[in-house]
């Protein structure tokens, strides 16, 4: 059996607000499915949903998407300004450079270049 992806699904506390978020960076519209879930399909990727839990993030994500949008400082700037906040400096090494990122709910991601 072979298995395909058909949605990545987080969880958080407020999924319309944080669905507006990823729409905005990831480009696609937002959907309230209903008031515990929320997805966007953004474009060439798979959907990315959002689902209603009691609980708070306590830890480090253990999977975290990242993202190529341009020049990693630009990106960075456009994120905050959607509500992320940058976690540490850009990092550069012989790959390239990246900036870690959290989300409005503290879920991490990094932009790439």
């Amino acid at each position: 059996m072979r298995a395909k992806v058909s949605e990545l699904v987080v969880d958080c506390a407020d999924p319309a607000a944080l669905v507006r978020f990823w729409a905005e960076l990831l480009g696609g519209a937002p959907v309230d499915r209903s008031p515990g879930w929320s997805y966007v399909e953004p474009p060439g990727f798979v959907r990315l949903a959002f689902q209603q839990v009691p609980e708070g993030k306590a830890a480090k994500n253990r999977l975290h998407l990242d993202l190529e949008a341009g020049p990693v400082g630009a990106a960075a700037d456009a994120a905050e300004r959607l509500g992320a906040v940058r976690v540490g400096g850009l990092v550069t090494d012989e790959q390239g450079e990246f900036q870690v990122m959290r989300d409005p709910e503290g879920n991490e991601f990094c932009f790439v270049d």
